[in-house]
């Protein structure tokens, strides 16, 4: 079910449109020579100063960001009332994390700071999302669990807030609850718009619709935020500790250590966004959800920015086998594969 809602003390411009975004192909699936595949998506890069420097497909029609829109929730809880809290549990309030131990254990230490327990979580039971850690908690005999389920630092998080407000802890997740209310209007102030319609994501938390435009410039407000701020804050613990917003070996933590200073989260069903300190960020929105384009689409998008091909090299191509070999890649295809400025 979904509905609209307007943010509460913010001034937004209007929601986006809701409609069928009008998705152009992205990237394509090349084997042996031939076109095998075409990923349609949409595309916004910003420049320093906030312009528009390039776009392809629908970068204005409302869509869910799903797990990209963290960021900006784990905003919200600050603005909320969430209690201090080291660099590492506040990078994972913004995290899609793989289930290591040490998010756990981060996760379990953000509850504890309150006495408060797993068992106080709402979201939904789940294995570990990264591969290796999955397996090896299958081979453990163990089952779902909400502390393993990769948003548990977000939900740890949205318990602590409440209580320390002096708010309920059983409802924390309904849309009218203070904390989700505050978190609503934080999503409108860093977007610059109203939220288009609100659904339930994955994991159980209120899902805001905004348009791709919007997320990216929310992204880039919170790259070029002054340390002292909630903005800064969240930015800081994101850089500085990417493998927990997502895991060991993950691509989004891999581009960040790429590239210093760099914000990055990425989204289910194709989302990333990645935004420089001076302001330059992108959005990224695979039409079909498919995670093999999200990367090579994004490091064609960066590479708008200005960012250096070579650094990018590692996340611009993804290998199609053929009887265990390389016989293709996938790639941004289109306008936004554009020609390498050295040759």
């Amino acid at each position: 079910m979904s509905r609209n809602i307007t943010a509460p003390h913010r001034a937004p411009q209007a929601p986006p449109e809701v409609r069928e975004p009008a998705h152009v192909p992205v990237a394509h699936v090349v084997r042996g020579g031939i076109v095998e595949g075409v990923h349609h998506g949409s595309v916004v890069v910003l420049a320093a100063d906030g312009s528009v420097a390039f776009q392809a497909g629908d970068i204005e029609a409302a869509f869910y960001p799903r797990s990209a829109l963290k960021p900006f929730q784990a905003v919200g809880l600050l603005r909320a009332g969430l209690p201090p809290l080291d660099d590492e549990a506040l990078a994972l309030v913004a995290a899609s994390h793989s289930g290591e131990e040490r998010h756990l254990a981060t996760a379990r230490r953000i509850l504890a700071t309150s006495g408060l327990t797993e068992e106080r979580l709402r979201n939904v039971p789940d294995l570990p999302y990264g591969a290796a850690e999955r397996e090896a908690w299958l081979r453990r005999g163990l089952g779902p669990s909400r502390l393993a389920q990769n948003c548990s630092g977000k939900h740890a998080a949205m318990l602590l807030t409440a209580l320390a407000g002096g708010r309920r802890l059983d409802d924390y997740l309904d849309l009218a609850h203070p904390v989700q209310s505050e978190i609503a209007a934080t999503v409108a102030d860093l977007t610059g718009q109203g939220i288009a319609r609100v659904t339930v994501d994955g994991c159980g938390a209120p899902l805001f619709a905004v348009s791709l435009h919007g997320l990216t410039r929310a992204a880039a407000r919170l790259a070029t935020a002054a340390p002292d701020t909630d903005e800064g804050r969240v930015a800081h613990a994101m850089r500085n500790h990417p493998e927990m917003v997502s895991g060991a070996g993950r691509d989004t933590a891999r581009l960040v250590r790429a590239l210093p200073g760099l914000l990055a989260k990425d989204g289910f069903e194709g989302v990333q966004i990645a935004a420089l300190p001076d302001g330059r960020a992108v959005g990224v929105k695979i039409a079909d959800g498919a995670d093999r384009a999200r990367m090579p689409v994004t490091a064609a998008a960066l590479a708008h920015c200005g960012v250096d091909p070579d650094v990018l090299a590692a996340f611009a191509a993804t290998p199609v086998i053929g009887g265990g070999a390389p016989v293709g890649e996938l790639r941004a295809a289109g306008a936004l594969a554009a020609p390498d400025p050295r040759t």
